[in-house]
């Protein structure tokens, strides 16, 4: 909802009556904000998640955050812009928050031989469902009659509501029935855990280099996750291969595609050529992101699980600013937008070589 409807709406209904440039920037600002938010919070609220056995109710608080904000957008009125922005911050700041710990839960509940196909059954369940509503709220936007609805604009507001609900719903399963290891330590109170999660997250960062794998391996995943996004195709059959050929192996197979893919973008001429590409790209981009979980996961030192998803989700996050400042300014320098896109080939490439350094298959 967030990816297909927001950004038109906003521009449409919220934003109405400016100039597309100044509704853009304020969706941007917001974006941003809540971006530098998530950054900075993540590893933080990790480290003290793993001191207090907290990660299960964290996912549980982040998501409630999430789902209200979310479901906040269906009663926002024309040209109110400034709440819909502040509500878009709530929803973001919930969800990629609340996926920090939803992530770390990973650990608790697969073995270390199953990580690869549990994180892969996780994202394609995650991307059929929400797929399965959106694919419902589309088909409301486009006969809102047929729903009894007034029009497209009354479609969409009740479809913020239907996402929240539909999101609250589907974390019970988690919040009732997952069981998380016991705490690192025995601290009384939230402000202890706080300063202790705080004292421990400031020493690993200065003696960083004794994680010298976990280093290589989120660089590696800053530089090619940027090319990524998100769908569900074929998440369950890279997460196989994954248990078979190892992750490693497997993420490497699909930065291949990416690089390919891109380079054969440049030369594009017709329709059924860019269907053609969009699904040997979905073919690999639910695996890659559900085979960097779990090779993650098997990097992450024992009873730190939430702190180091938290420096995962961080670069993840940091990630997003990288490729479109790149595609932005070669376009800016060239004026050649075929040429702007295939800049992202660097980062594929870079991630290959960084994630080739890191041990395993």
């Amino acid at each position: 909802m967030l990816a297909g409807f927001f950004p038109v709406f906003f521009q449409k209904f919220w934003s109405t009556g400016v100039d597309p440039t100044v509704s853009t920037s304020r969706l941007g600002f917001a974006n941003g904000f809540a971006g530098l938010l998530i950054a900075v919070l993540a590893p933080i609220l990790g480290a003290i998640a793993d001191r207090t056995a907290s990660r299960k109710r964290q996912l549980v608080v982040w998501t409630t955050v999430g789902v209200i904000g979310t479901a906040l957008l269906g009663f926002i009125g024309q040209g109110e812009w400034w709440w819909a922005a502040a509500c878009f911050m709530m929803g973001c700041i919930g969800f990629n928050v609340g996926n920090i710990f939803n992530d770390s839960l990973l650990l608790d509940v697969a073995a270390e031989h199953e990580l690869d196909q549990v994180s892969a059954l996780g994202y394609a369940l995650g991307y059929l469902g929400g797929g399965l509503l959106f694919a419902i709220n589309v088909l409301m936007t486009l006969k809102p009659q047929f729903f009894g609805l007034s029009d497209a604009a009354a479609a969409v507001q009740i479809s913020f509501v239907m996402a929240a609900g539909w999101w609250f719903l589907f974390m019970l399963p988690t919040a009732i029935n997952v069981r998380e290891r016991a705490a690192i330590s025995q601290a009384s109170g939230m402000l202890n855990a706080a300063r202790e999660g705080l004292c421990e997250l400031r020493d690993t960062l200065r003696n960083v280099g004794k994680y010298r794998d976990i280093t290589l391996f989120l660089l590696a995943y800053w530089l090619y996750i940027d090319g990524v996004h998100t769908i569900y195709t074929m998440a369950l059959a890279i997460g196989w291969l994954g248990n078979r050929w190892g992750p490693k192996r497997c993420i490497l197979m699909c930065i291949v595609v990416y690089l390919s893919a891109t380079i054969y973008a440049y030369f594009l001429d017709t329709v059924t050529e860019f269907f053609a590409l969009a699904v040997v790209v979905g073919l690999v981009q639910g695996g890659i992101q559900s085979l960097s979980r779990s090779m993650f996961g098997r990097l992450v030192p024992p009873r730190k699980s939430g702190e180091f998803f938290g420096f995962f989700n961080m670069m993840g996050k940091f990630a997003s600013f990288l490729g479109p400042m790149l595609i932005g300014t070669v376009a800016l320098l060239t004026g050649d937008s075929r040429l702007s896109i295939s800049s992202i080939i660097v980062l594929f490439i870079f991630g290959g070589l960084v994630l080739l350094r890191v041990p395993g298959r």
